[in-house]
This record gives C-alpha cells, sequence and structure tokens, in this order.
C-alpha cells in the first residue's frame, strides 16, 4: 500500500479518491458518476485523460476499488492512533502552511495550480506566532465573554426591577383609588342622609297639614248639617258664620336641584379641597441608589448604601440627585420646599440633556442653591 500514491488511486476528474473506479479501454480509471455526467455532456464517449474513444459501458475495476478501500481504512486508523495530519487529497503529511488562507498543505499541494503564487511556511515555524493570535483573540473573547455575562446580570437585574416598579406601582393605584372610592362613597352616604332628613321633615310637615285637613273636613260636615237644619228656619244668624278654606303650606316638596344640580361638579370640587396638592412629581428612574423617594413621590431622604437599583441611562450614578417627572422650556415657576432640619441639601433646575452619568452633572447646565454645612440625610 505504501508504493501506491494518492495521485494513483484519485479520479483524475474529481480528484477524490476513488470510490467506484470504472476501468476503460485505454486503461485509464475514472469514477463512474463522474464519466456519467462528463459523458452526458459530449456526444463522443471518449476518455477525460487521453481523449480516446471508449465502450459505452466500461466494467467496475473491483482491484482499485478494493485498494482505495484499503487506502482510506488504513488512512483513517492512522488519524485515530494520533499520528500527524494526513492531506486527504494526496495522502502526505501537512507540513506546511499557506499564509494567504491559512490553511495546512503537504508538498503537492504547494504544487498544484490552486496553491500558484502563494507563499508558504513551515508548520513548525508559525504555530507560535498562531498560538499568540490565538490566545489574543482567547482573551478578547473572554472578556467579551465576561463583559456580556455582566450586562445579562444587569439586564436581568432591571428586569426584575421593572417588576418590582410595577407591581408597587399597582399596589399605589390601588390604594389611591381606594381613598377616591371611599371618599365618594362617603359622599354619596351624606348626600342621601341630607336627602332623608328632608324627605322626614317635609313629610312630618304634610302630616300635620293632613291631620288640619282631616280636621277641617270634619268641621265642615257638622257645619253643613248645622247650615241645612238653620235654613229651615227664618234665623238669619248663619249669614254670619264662615270658614276659611286651608291653603297648601309653600316649601313642602323635595328640593331636588339641591341634590342633582350640579352634583359631579360640587363633588369634584370637595375631592379637590380634600388632595394636598404637589406641584414636583419625582422620577424615581432618575433617582441615585442612595435616594429613597416616598411613597407619593413628593419626598427625598438620603442614606448611606446604595439601594439595588438598575443603573439605566436616566440613573444617576456619581452625583447623589434626583429630577422632577415633568419639565418646562417657558414661562414662571417656583417651589416651595421644606427642607426640615437637613444640613445638606441643594435644589436647582438642570437641561434635560445634561449628562447624569459621571462627575460632570454640576459643572454645566445646573443653576443650584443648596446648604451644605454638614454631611447628613435630608428629607
Amino acid at each position: 500500500m505504501d508504493s501506491l500514491t494518492v495521485e494513483e488511486l484519485s479520479c483524475p476528474v474529481c480528484h477524490e479518491i476513488f470510490k467506484a473506479p470504472v476501468l476503460l479501454s485505454c486503461s485509464h480509471n475514472v469514477c463512474k458518476e463522474c464519466l456519467q455526467q462528463l459523458w452526458r455532456t459530449k456526444e463522443a464517449r471518449e476518455c477525460p485523460v487521453c481523449r480516446r474513444t471508449s465502450s459505452k459501458n466500461p466494467s467496475c475495476n473491483l482491484v482499485l476499488k478494493n485498494l482505495c478501500k484499503s487506502f482510506l481504512k488504513e488512512r483513517n486508523e492512522r488519524r485515530s492512533a494520533g499520528s500527524e495530519e494526513i492531506c486527504s487529497l494526496h495522502g502526505k503529511k501537512l507540513k506546511l502552511v499557506c499564509l494567504e488562507d491559512k490553511q495546512p498543505v503537504c508538498s503537492v499541494c504547494r504544487d498544484t495550480q490552486q496553491y500558484a503564487n502563494q507563499t508558504f511556511r513551515p508548520i513548525s515555524e508559525v504555530v507560535p506566532s498562531y498560538k499568540e493570535e490565538l490566545n489574543t483573540a482567547l482573551n478578547s473573547l473572554q472578556e467579551k465573554l465576561k463583559h456580556g455575562e455582566n450586562r445579562k446580570r444587569e439586564f436581568e437585574k432591571t428586569l426584575q426591577h421593572i417588576k418590582s416598579q410595577a407591581e408597587y406601582t399597582e399596589h399605589q393605584i390601588k390604594e389611591q383609588f381606594k381613598k377616591l372610592h371611599q371618599f365618594l362613597r362617603d359622599e354619596e352616604a351624606s348626600t342621601i342622609i341630607a336627602l332623608r332628613e328632608e324627605e322626614d321633615q317635609k313629610k312630618q310637615k304634610m302630616k300635620e297639614k293632613l291631620d288640619d285637613m282631616n280636621r277641617h273636613i270634619s268641621a265642615l260636615s257638622h257645619m253643613i248639617k248645622d247650615l241645612e237644619e238653620t235654613m229651615k228656619s227664618n234665623d238669619v244668624c248663619f249669614l254670619k258664620i264662615s270658614q276659611p278654606d286651608p291653603q297648601m303650606p309653600s316649601g313642602v316638596l323635595i328640593h331636588v336641584s339641591r341634590y342633582l344640580g350640579n352634583l359631579p361638579c360640587r363633588v369634584w370640587k370637595k375631592m379637590l379641597n380634600s388632595v394636598q396638592k404637589t406641584p414636583v412629581i419625582l422620577d424615581p428612574n432618575t433617582a441615585h441608589p442612595r435616594l429613597i423617594l416616598s411613597n407619593d413621590l413628593t419626598r427625598v431622604k438620603y442614606i448611606w448604601d446604595d439601594q439595588p437599583f438598575p443603573d439605566n441611562q436616566e440613573r444617576f450614578d456619581i452625583c447623589e440627585c434626583v429630577l422632577g417627572s415633568n419639565g418646562f422650556n417657558s414661562g414662571m415657576h417656583f417651589w416651595e420646599v421644606e427642607v426640615k432640619e437637613s444640613e445638606c441639601w441643594s435644589l436647582g433646575v438642570t437641561t434635560e440633556s445634561n449628562q447624569r452619568k459621571g462627575r460632570g452633572f454640576c459643572n454645566s447646565n445646573a443653576w443650584c442653591v443648596n446648604d451644605q454645612r454638614k454631611m447628613s440625610h435630608f428629607e
């Protein structure tokens, strides 16, 4: 087997080791499939090597086929045993590297047309530099992997924070609407109570008038009988008898307009009066991790330990600040701020585009008044 070269066991058309070689009348061997494809494109049945005419049905070269099988088996065994890499085309050891495409080749590959005008170096010579390049690439990939894992953890942290934000906000919404619903229920109950009280008063008044009317009717009935008796006589004293008719009292009906007139507007005004005005609502997504906001987002307090907030683009990371949720671009504005007993606070305005990352926030585009007599928490 060692006396045979890979070229002798390779098809002259596809240059691969024979799988099903056929023997032509000119003694050349060709892969059966290659020959069939070649002959389908040409009218003449000729050898692809010497161009001689051959029989239409060349026979299979079983001897060569078996030799190729044995060669492939032996080569695979050598590879699995850990021997040097062998060229799959020529069966030679891969001792060279093409510097252009960085592929290992054998000495036969080097001399083929495919690798003409290309530069080669021994594998042993280029391995150290390749390893150095691979090591540099490996370090870069490891850094990218580390950075990616850190970003992944940050994204997961942000995802959890979004969930917590939504749950907290939903709870606060329900609490606020619970108060509003209770206010409306209380207002409804008090309005209905006032209506019932007026109803009872008006009904009592009408019952009294109705009793007076019943007494009046009874008196009139007796008077009619007396008059009928008197009319039978010639006595004229009946002319002096008179009885005034009872009148319907005023203001006995329910004052409907008092209850239904502008009802939504009146309730809304009462609701507004019950709600404390808060002109500045703080944005929790901008708050530095050492700042805690109140539930209604109107107060801020400093703590010494960072909170586990995600490092989103809107959030301050160095300057311990928080922004209001609404901005303005014109007009005159003022605020009343209670700083309590704090001896370290700052209050001001800035542009929306001002950088929130790093230490440069207060250096430009920020106008503040402050009191920094002592480092302590402020609220």
